[in-house]
């Protein structure tokens, strides 16, 4: 598998034409492109070059800019590379995309990103998406540790022994138990503890687990209650609810997290669900803004 090529030298544009930034579009110089930027690409990508250079050309150029790859972030973002890596992750593993996801595990082990912070992303998105993501994030570890897995570079030794830091780390932690946050006091939950306490309670506490929400989750937890709410927002975007990814960015808010923070974070889940997501996500910020201030 070819990796951390540079590209052909400029020539005379091709019979392909060229995009928009004056780049040749033959699917030699679009693959070239794409290797030096994201490092590897997936033989299904190899034969969409092939087919149609000027698709994969966009697709490449839009994940460069939503997921950091080589020189393609804009000045302007501000959240890190592991954390779109993180949620990268989780909805790929909620997606079931075992040949995609395990090499974002070795993308994150190159970023100093630990077996127990994937763990603490996909719970994030847990809530959302249910918790056979956390067991899509483990066969995705498991994949990513064979041999025989060929996309992506391994770095020497696998898993990092120590998390490396990352700035979502320090933003949005835990500030305190705080019974009106928990879930059961939600309108929703009221209803359903009408008719089943039981079902009330337990459900309850597992989104408050996930999200950090009781002192009990946030003991020994890395990932505080503002990023996963960030992911939260993400993941209720892709499932195509405004109106509850509005309420997760509002704790995010809460949280001290901000409007570029949270489009960003949606924008992280674009090339697995759509650019339709971004769409929805406006929407739910703007449901958010009439309720909250950001900082």
């Amino acid at each position: 598998m070819s990796s951390h090529i540079e590209p052909p030298p400029p020539t005379a544009p091709s019979s392909y034409g060229t995009n928009d930034e004056g780049e040749d579009l033959h699917p030699d110089q679009v693959l070239a492109r794409a290797l030096a930027r994201r490092g590897d690409t997936f033989d299904e990508f190899k034969l969409l070059i092939r087919e149609k250079p000027a698709t994969y050309d966009l697709i490449s150029k839009t994940a460069g800019y939503v997921h950091h790859y080589t020189g393609r972030g804009g000045d302007a973002q501000q959240l890190s590379h592991p954390m779109r890596e993180l949620i990268t992750l989780a909805m790929l593993a909620a997606r079931g995309e075992h040949r995609f996801a395990p090499n974002h595990v070795r993308r994150l082990y190159c970023l100093g990103v630990t077996h127990a912070l994937m763990f603490e992303a996909a719970s994030a998105m847990a809530p959302v998406t249910g918790w056979t993501t956390l067991a899509h994030v483990a066969s995705a570890i498991l994949a990513a540790n064979r041999p025989d897995y060929p996309f992506g570079r391994m770095p020497a030794g696998g898993e990092p022994a120590e998390l490396t830091p990352f700035p979502e780390l320090e933003c949005g932690a835990w500030q305190g138990e705080d019974p009106a946050s928990s879930e059961r006091f939600t309108d929703e939950y009221a209803y359903i503890a009408s008719i089943d306490p039981d079902l009330a309670r337990v459900a309850a506490r597992w989104v408050d687990h996930c999200l950090c929400r009781d002192a009990r989750a946030a003991a020994g937890a890395r990932l505080g209650p503002g990023p996963r709410e960030l992911i939260a927002a993400a993941a209720a975007c892709a499932r195509g609810d405004a109106t509850l990814a509005a309420g997760h960015m509002r704790r995010a808010y809460e949280h001290g997290l901000n409007r570029v923070q949270v489009l960003e974070a949606i924008s992280c889940v674009l090339p697995m669900t759509g650019a339709m997501t971004l769409k929805i996500g406006v929407r739910a910020m703007r449901l958010a803004d009439e309720t909250a201030t950001q900082p």
